[in-house]
């Protein structure tokens, strides 16, 4: 049986679903399958938060549109949780465990299950966040059969999915060291700079907060355009409160705060 095959036999046994939808390729493949797979019997759920730039809203919001697959936007509460905001190495637990119990209450409301798009290249980084699926119960289905994140792009791709080559995100936590407490103001930070070196056409930018020292990180053959707007990128994050902005000269790395 073909991986795809796996995932769909998987998702046929469920009686519908729930699904989390980010609006990044893995979760937009995900309920694109489910929808093909289970027809009403899907519900998208898309969090909106500080954690979350609103243009990754916006995105969950037209990939739930153009699937034409009832969409529910639900407000998660992280910052009011000192667990998730004291900034610990496991901060994505709380925030997973919080989020998704929310997810199950919508679907004890359906009788349906909850799923979402890890694979198993996730397995690979630090995730404390999938030990709270875990705990949960909440299903993982790429996981279940084999997909890893560059199976899952060309299936996209395959599918012509229009986000299949759309760069990784991650919540605005992500960009600030374990033991920094976490608040809007810090959030706001990031997602400014984030939002301004973007603006100059890289492909893809974290700004790691290592407050009053901002570094940031793009891929190396976008160095070039960073360099070439480097006074006005300076001018315009000192205007955020930065004193010291870097370029990483290792280029964009996954979870490089996890070293």
């Amino acid at each position: 049986m073909s991986k795809l095959n796996k995932l769909k036999s998987i998702l046929k046994n469920y009686p519908g679903v729930i699904a989390a939808l980010s609006g990044g390729v893995d979760s937009s493949l995900l309920l694109q399958l489910a929808k093909d797979v289970l027809n009403d019997r899907v519900v998208a759920v898309t969090a909106i938060s500080p954690l979350h730039p609103k243009d990754e809203v916006d995105a969950a919001r037209k990939v739930a549109r153009k699937l034409k697959c009832r969409h529910i936007i639900v407000q998660s509460w992280e910052l009011k949780n000192p667990q998730f905001t004291r900034n610990p190495r496991n901060r994505c637990y709380f925030c997973k465990r919080n989020l998704f119990k929310n997810l199950q209450e919508i679907a004890s409301r359906y009788g349906f299950v909850v799923i979402e798009g890890s694979n198993t290249s996730d397995l690979l980084d630090y995730r404390p966040g999938l030990r709270a699926l875990q705990e949960l119960g909440i299903k993982s289905p790429f996981i279940m059969a084999g997909f890893d994140k560059h199976e899952i792009r060309l299936l996209a791709k395959k599918l012509q999915l229009e986000n299949w080559n759309k760069p990784a995100t991650a919540c605005l936590a992500s960009r600030i060291p374990y033991g920094t407490p976490i608040d809007e103001k810090i959030l706001r930070r990031i997602r400014l700079a984030e939002r301004y070196v973007k603006n100059l056409t890289v492909t893809q930018v974290r700004v790691r907060d290592h407050y009053p020292i901002a570094r940031i990180e793009v891929q190396m053959t976008d160095f070039q355009k960073v360099l070439k707007n480097r006074t006005r990128t300076v001018r315009y994050f000192r205007r955020l409160g930065y004193k010291f902005i870097s370029l990483d000269l290792e280029g964009y790395q996954i979870g490089s705060l996890n070293r």
